[in-house]
């Protein structure tokens, strides 16, 4: 999955991103609120974790840009402003969440994962389809009970095709929400972690098909 990190003081910038990356989301970090604004109107993202005080475009603005062209991207706020007015304020803006520095990662990362399930429709972090079970906290997937190695990858691409089970995923979605800006990305590289996936899921009642031209998409099987 793909998040957005409006943040201007490099060293929490710099630790969010590193965090968040080794739980396997693809993040694009940039520290002013102009730059935040152009990317938000050109990438499709799952989370926006956006400051309040920054250069350029300050997070009220950003947010106020972000809902009245009425995306529903969810958003958690990140800020030293603990004030309730300025919660409230935000709130009331439609933000989604809201994190006082200083806080723990680890609490940052889950908030993360509950505002990525609530499009989803998914209201814990264990998603199951058939014999197949994913845990999104724990990074981990079995099937028939045997656990499966995945790689970050191979991971967030079964999120993205389970989080839309029966529908079409198109390969630009897919390249959008593993990769951020500064990955190097081969021509064929979401074919390549489609082919890893389906190997190390045999045995799932889950498949993944292709629509040439297009994408892919999960289904379960006939029977399953």
């Amino acid at each position: 999955m793909r998040i957005l990190l409006v943040e201007d003081t490099v060293d929490l910038g710099d630790a969010v991103q590193a965090t968040l990356k080794k739980s396997g989301y693809a993040v694009d970090w940039v520290i002013d609120g102009d730059d935040a604004l152009t990317l938000i109107d050109t990438i499709v993202f799952d989370v926006i974790i956006l400051d309040v005080m920054l250069p350029g475009r300050d997070g009220f603005s950003i947010l106020e840009h972000l809902r009245r062209k009425r995306d529903k991207t969810p958003v958690l706020i990140i800020t030293a402003r603990s004030e309730i007015d300025d919660k409230v304020s935000l709130l009331d803006l439609g933000a989604d969440d809201y994190l006082v520095k200083p806080f723990d990662l680890r609490e940052l990362t889950a908030r993360v994962r509950a505002l990525m399930r609530r499009p989803l429709g998914i209201p814990a972090s264990t998603i199951t389809f058939g014999n197949l079970v994913l845990d999104t906290r724990a990074r981990t997937v079995e099937v028939d009970g045997r656990r499966v190695t995945l790689m970050r990858r191979e991971l967030g691409l079964l999120e993205i095709l389970l989080g839309n089970i029966n529908a079409l995923v198109t390969k630009e979605r897919l390249l959008d929400q593993l990769f951020s800006l500064d990955d190097e990305v081969a021509p064929n590289a979401v074919e390549v972690y489609v082919s890893r996936l389906r190997k190390k899921l045999d045995g799932a009642e889950i498949e993944i098909l292709t629509h040439r031209g297009e994408g892919y998409s999960a289904r379960l099987r006939d029977g399953a």
